[in-house]
């Protein structure tokens, strides 16, 4: 199995970035996509990102132009780094993981980490 611990939530500002690591640790496939789905109290789990195994990128309309992904394959690790947060970025951000070829929905996830918090008020 696959193991994901995230990190890096903070409580930020408005026009703040921020960025958020994932560490994926035991079994791993070298063909998953990794991402970050977010959740917002009373919402539904949401897609925010992934990345391919060929570093491909895809990103939700509402982070496209802020948010950018990326992974290190020798650290095991997908990175999330969000530039000019707005109020409605606050949520829950979760890490996952998948050994299909993409990961737009919850239900391509295999693996999810615990989830971090980013908090954007002012």
């Amino acid at each position: 199995q696959v193991q994901l611990v995230e990190s890096g939530g903070k409580l930020v500002q408005p026009g703040d970035s921020l960025r958020l690591s994932c560490v994926a640790s035991g079994r791993t496939f070298s063909s998953y996509a990794m991402g970050w789905f977010r959740q917002a109290p009373g919402k539904e789990r949401e897609f925010v990102s992934f990345i391919s195994w060929g570093y491909n990128q895809y990103y939700a309309n509402s982070v496209t132009g802020r948010f950018t992904i990326s992974r290190d394959k020798a650290k095991n690790t997908v990175s999330l780094q969000m530039n000019g947060l707005k109020p409605e970025d606050t949520a829950v951000y979760y890490c996952a993981a998948t050994s299909k070829a993409e990961l737009t929905t919850t239900s391509e996830a295999d693996y999810w980490g615990q989830g971090t918090q980013v908090t954007v008020s002012s």
